[in-house]
């Protein structure tokens, strides 16, 4: 076997003598190659990168060489590394493609251009992401852009500045996930989880001077057991209007046409008084259930989406409290404006008939390829 020598002398002469009894040495180990694993033994022994052939030759002649006979050197190591990698090439084609050499390799190889590409196949939309989205494109086609904020947010966007003062008793309602670690702060500077996307609307009205339309998608959380109708992260959808002039009037004629829009045509709204502490008055709404009818009845059967009532509560609305106005420098007196919030997993679960929220976020391909 072919043993790298030092080299005495860096001349043209002594290199090419050199190169010329290496390049033999490499056609003879070539010739003996007649298995696959011969074919491995010699690529190893020549181009490993530790101790491979082509490794030794950096080493004892081109980081040998001194400085005038260095451009001689590198020039044939080049030589002897094309001659080293065809070697090894063509005796792979020989091993590997027998039947018919490097030609045979090449056409196996060849790519034609005029077949159809092939496609890595793509998941269906989530459920809750696909209702979510259907909900914010009724609302930007009313001329309503989508807004966006953070999840972790303080106690000031998500309480106070929503006229949520503290130990007010509304607070507690919302099972709210603090971070750890807040004690030393002030109340108003505490982080939490946000348990709604209302806090981008005050956010957004901090920034943008009327008439604001805005709808805002988004996931919350609240401190709730994981059961068949309640889990910690949700989806939100909320919107706020605020101009001159707005009315209880605009509210009802809004989410009116959003719900035909969404649940069809024949549907009617009914809004019933309700309490948030930044809506004042506040209401709501229900819509005629889209399953039975409204009649309460399927065939025989009661209905259960809307316990026989006839009715499906979809959202809380109202008319923005002129409280929350004096967060944001906003006149009370020259402007009005509604918000409305919905959740997107709660209507998700009417519109696919699911009986339990939790296979929503279970993960599991079966359940969730019907929907694609």
């Amino acid at each position: 076997m072919y043993t790298i020598p030092k080299l005495k002398s860096f001349s043209a002469a002594a290199l090419d003598k050199a190169v010329e009894k290496l390049l033999a040495a490499l056609k003879q180990e070539a010739a003996a190659v007649k298995s696959e694993a011969d074919w491995k033994t010699f690529r190893d022994r020549w181009m490993a990168r530790k101790n491979g052939v082509l490794t030794e030759l950096n080493d004892l002649w081109l980081k040998a060489a001194p400085k005038e006979a260095k451009r001689d050197v590198g020039q044939r190591v080049n030589q002897i590394k094309a001659a080293v990698e065809g070697e090894v090439r063509k005796a792979e084609d020989i091993q590997l493609h027998p039947a018919g050499g490097p030609s045979a390799r090449s056409a196996s190889d060849t790519l034609d251009i005029t077949l159809p590409g092939i496609r890595r196949p793509l998941g269906a939309e989530h459920p809750v992401i696909k209702t979510m989205h259907e909900i914010v494109s009724v609302f930007r086609n009313l001329g309503y852009s989508v807004q966006e904020g953070p999840v972790i947010e303080t106690d000031y966007y998500n309480f106070e500045a929503l006229n949520f003062p503290p130990n007010h008793p509304a607070r507690d309602t919302q099972d709210t996930l603090f971070i750890a670690g807040q004690e030393s702060k002030p109340q108003r500077e505490r982080l939490l989880l946000r348990t709604h996307t209302s806090p981008v609307q005050i956010r957004t009205m901090e920034k943008i001077k009327p008439p604001v339309r805005i709808v805002i998608p988004g996931k919350v959380h609240r401190n709730d057991p994981s059961d068949a109708s309640h889990s910690p992260m949700i989806h939100h959808v909320e919107g706020l209007a605020v101009d001159t002039n707005i009315t209880f009037c605009d509210l009802k004629g809004t989410l009116d046409h959003a719900m035909k829009a969404l649940f069809g045509s024949s549907v009617k709204t009914s809004f019933r008084p309700s309490f948030f502490p930044f809506t004042e008055p506040s209401a709501e709404m229900m819509v005629s259930c889209f399953i039975c009818g409204g009649s309460g009845k399927r065939g025989s059967e009661p209905c259960r989406p809307c316990k026989q009532t006839g009715w499906i509560e979809i959202l809380g609305c109202g008319m923005v409290d002129p409280n929350v106005y004096g967060f944001v420098a906003y006149d009370p007196r020259k402007v009005s404006g509604f918000a409305f919030g919905m959740g997107a997993d709660r209507i998700a679960i009417l519109k696919y008939g699911v009986d339990d929220i939790q296979l929503f976020f279970n993960g599991d391909v079966r359940f969730l390829g019907q929907f694609g």
